[in-house]
């Protein structure tokens, strides 16, 4: 029987550790390193490349978007320069960085850039979600350690309950744990209508730098909220943050 148990707990260990590895595998963390080396030597152009990659796969930091603002601003590219910047305002909201936007579209007043509190903490859970998973993971893996080790002497519902509390928590935060769906208006000048058609009524004409809501897709259109009332926004105008 103790020979069946530490066979147990290998596999369990075993399973749990191709989990949590899976979850921190997609961060490349020596490319990071080397894209960073050759940002503080001036190699633009190389670091961007490795930048490119890992944004692309959805990976980032605060800093990496910082660096990435900076190069596509030193080349000319606003409105990549205005993307970039956008993103890390969701992860480290700050005046500074509306003001930077502002001088990169040309625009005296942005939309679509107002987080509260509690979407901020939101938006905190999201960055670290990975984390979040993994420390999740490893209660787990102690629970059902301290379950086993016990055997029949832990005989009542409530010591159990922990365990499917933790195997919840997991679920809902890999499967629903995400950040509100955004997108960056890229063109210049674009309309947001009321209907999802040319012949909508004519809402509102904006440039680019405000940033919409985007509540559902349809055809070529966005269904976007857009200053407390629903519109709609061509695709080819907005880019998904």
């Amino acid at each position: 029987m103790p020979r069946i148990k530490s066979i147990f707990l290998i596999k369990v260990s075993i399973f749990f550790g191709f989990l949590l590895q899976s979850i921190h595998c997609q961060a490349d963390v020596p490319r990071l390193m080397i894209a960073d080396s050759l940002f503080n030597q001036r190699s633009y152009k190389e670091a961007m490349e490795i930048y490119e990659v890992n944004f692309e796969s959805g990976i980032y930091s605060p800093s990496m978007l910082l660096k990435m603002a900076f190069i596509t601003e030193g080349i000319g590219d606003s409105e990549r320069a205005t993307l970039y910047l956008s993103k890390y305002y969701d992860l480290s909201p700050n005046p500074q960085t509306i003001s930077k936007i502002k001088t990169l579209t040309g625009q005296a007043q942005l939309v679509g850039y107002e987080v509260s509190d509690g979407m901020r903490f939101v938006l905190f859970l999201v960055e670290y979600k990975e984390i979040l998973v993994g420390s999740l993971s490893l209660f787990l893996i102690m629970s059902l350690i301290v379950l086993w080790s016990q055997g029949k002497k832990l005989t009542e519902a409530r010591f159990y309950w922990p365990s499917f509390l933790l195997i919840a928590l997991i679920f809902l935060a890999n499967n629903f744990l995400n950040g509100p769906s955004t997108g960056l208006v890229t063109s210049s000048p674009t309309l947001i209508r009321s209907k999802p058609t040319a012949a909508g009524d004519f809402i509102d004409l904006v440039e680019p730098g405000h940033r919409v809501k985007i509540k559902s897709s349809k055809d070529i259109w966005y269904e976007i909220e857009w200053k407390e009332q629903t519109a709609y926004i061509k695709k080819e105008d907005v880019t998904r943050l």
